[in-house]
């Protein structure tokens, strides 16, 4: 099985859920903090492209308070989105596994299972 990459967030029960499921595979995983080790715009445009998803608020923690103070809602440019997550990676869902050329947002964390097996 090839390297997985998890963008967890040890506060998060879904995350912990998911990282406890590669750890039961015992799945060979680099564990990225995010809020600690905050991803760059790039990282998270790449990330996006990985997911597959059509809009970055599709990635997004869309009812965080820092999404409503910064009136994201209302905002239609997709860099800034990601500019957003960037600065403030509390916006970006989680947690997100990452295998090959492919990621998911792993909600339900049992879709991880899934994910590796595909």
């Amino acid at each position: 099985m090839s390297q997985v990459t998890i963008w967890h967030n040890p506060r998060c029960s879904k995350s912990r859920q998911a990282l406890a499921i590669l750890d039961e595979l015992e799945t060979p995983k680099d564990v990225i903090k995010y809020l600690e080790e905050h991803p760059s715009k790039e990282q998270i445009k790449n990330i996006f492209k990985m997911l597959g998803y059509k809009s970055p608020r599709d990635m997004m923690r869309t009812k965080e308070d820092i999404y409503k103070e910064l009136n994201l809602k209302e905002e239609t440019d997709d860099e800034k989105l990601f500019e957003a997550m960037a600065q403030n990676p509390k916006l970006i869902e989680r947690p997100i596994v990452i295998k090959g050329d492919k990621a998911i947002i792993a909600r339900p964390p049992e879709s991880v299972t899934e994910f590796l097996n595909s």
